[in-house]
């Protein structure tokens, strides 16, 4: 097979179909930041879900061994509950966390019983490196289902709405840096 690498709007890059899903993008903040989004309930909420949809942390233990259960509300309504742990951590360079399909109670359920594709897996690993690049953030991240999988249930493109969210809510965070610090010249 052919590594074709195919660079998209935004400066998104993916590898071919038949891989597991790799997204890679670069980010106009400092590492530092970029990894403190991933970590912070509060930002999260801001961010961390597909646009038009919320996101509800009923837990969030960052620390190694710790977990999180979650809930991504789309406007329609349907929920998508999740839960994980959080297995490595390297501040600022590296997340590595599960993501499996539960209920709302924090039970771990299968794909289909949840109105998931069947062909979903029930357990992914996520791995999220952050490398400085100049004044910006290389974020790479790595799930591990198949890419065509990830697209035909919409799991792909939520990935590059919400690391979309993400850029926006910190270059919204450097605009309102850059007020208050002009205010205090004046």
């Amino acid at each position: 097979m052919a590594t074709e690498i195919t660079t998209g709007r935004n400066g998104y890059v993916t590898k071919p179909s038949e891989r597991e899903v790799l997204i890679t993008r670069v980010i106009d903040a400092p590492r530092e930041l970029v990894f403190k989004a991933w970590t912070d309930p509060e930002r999260l909420k801001r961010w961390y879900a597909p646009k038009g949809c919320t996101t509800q942390f009923l837990k969030l233990d960052f620390r190694r061994d710790g977990t999180f259960h979650s809930c991504i509300r789309s406007p329609e309504g349907h929920e998508c509950w999740c839960k994980g742990t959080y297995h490595e951590i390297v501040v600022p360079e590296k997340i590595v966390f599960t993501v499996e399909i539960s209920d709302k109670y924090g039970n771990s359920v299968e794909p289909a019983d949840a109105g998931m594709d069947p062909d979903w897996p029930r357990v992914t690993i996520v791995t999220v490196t952050f490398a400085e690049f100049g004044a910006k953030t290389k974020l790479t991240l790595h799930q591990t289902v198949l890419e065509s999988i990830a697209k035909r249930t919409g799991a792909f493109p939520s990935w590059i709405e919400m690391l979309d969210r993400l850029a926006e809510d910190l270059a919204n965070d450097y605009v309102s840096l850059e007020v208050e610090l002009k205010g205090l010249e004046a």
